[in-house]
């Protein structure tokens, strides 16, 4: 398996929904990592993107990681097997050369492609993605489940309160059993505030991981 494209675009976003304009407006870079392996009809690609809290990182995928997986002999990044891209040589060859520490926005940048790189070995192997995690990293028995929580809790520029419930209660119609709450930025009171809020819409058993 070879890269042979790697395509990034910045695409806008918004916290909210309905959507509200609120400054600075978000932005986030999507990936596609192209290989020239087929599914089918169809080449084999990776897809990732850089984050919904952070802004986009196409300058530093352009300008540093792309080009040193282009660079990178293609042997070199290949799993043993040879079925797909081993993700943690390719994010060895991504890293050299980066100065230790002080991560900043480059880990955005390099989770983008690392996300991207994730799908395509997945998919190489006919695998859910978790299932190849616990294999790689020998987690013990693959579990049928997984815990996920509902992201989300961002303050909103108006009605925080009001747009707050009806958030979670959307999450909670989902399914969702978590949810994710951004406490932090405002006085103690407000956060209590925003917190009751939150557990007078999901109740008192939900967990709710706080985000400073």
């Amino acid at each position: 398996m070879k890269i042979i494209d790697i395509r990034h675009r910045t695409v806008p976003l918004s916290r909210y929904a309905p959507e509200i304009r609120a400054e600075p407006a978000l932005d986030t870079t999507i990936v596609a990592v192209i290989t020239d392996e087929r599914a089918g009809k169809e080449p084999l690609i990776g897809y990732g993107f850089a984050s919904i809290g952070r802004f986009a990182q196409d300058g530093l995928i352009r300008e540093r990681f792309a080009p040193r997986l282009f660079r990178a002999d293609w042997r070199t990044l290949i799993c043993e097997d040879a079925i797909a891209i081993d993700p943690v040589k390719a994010w060895s060859v991504m890293m050299q050369g980066e100065k230790p520490g002080g991560l900043g926005e480059r880990c955005v940048a390099v989770g983008a492609l690392d996300m991207a790189i994730w799908d395509l070995a997945s998919k190489a192997r006919g695998l859910p993605l978790y299932r190849l995690l616990a294999r790689t990293f020998d987690r013990g028995p693959e579990d049928t489940e997984v815990p996920v929580y509902a992201g989300g809790g961002y303050l909103f520029p108006s009605d925080d309160l009001s747009r707050l419930r009806d958030e979670t209660r959307y999450f909670c119609s989902l399914g969702f059993t978590a949810t994710k709450l951004k406490i932090g930025a405002l006085a103690l009171k407000e956060d209590c505030a925003r917190i009751e809020a939150a557990l007078g819409i999901s109740g008192a058993e939900t967990v709710l991981p706080s985000m400073p």
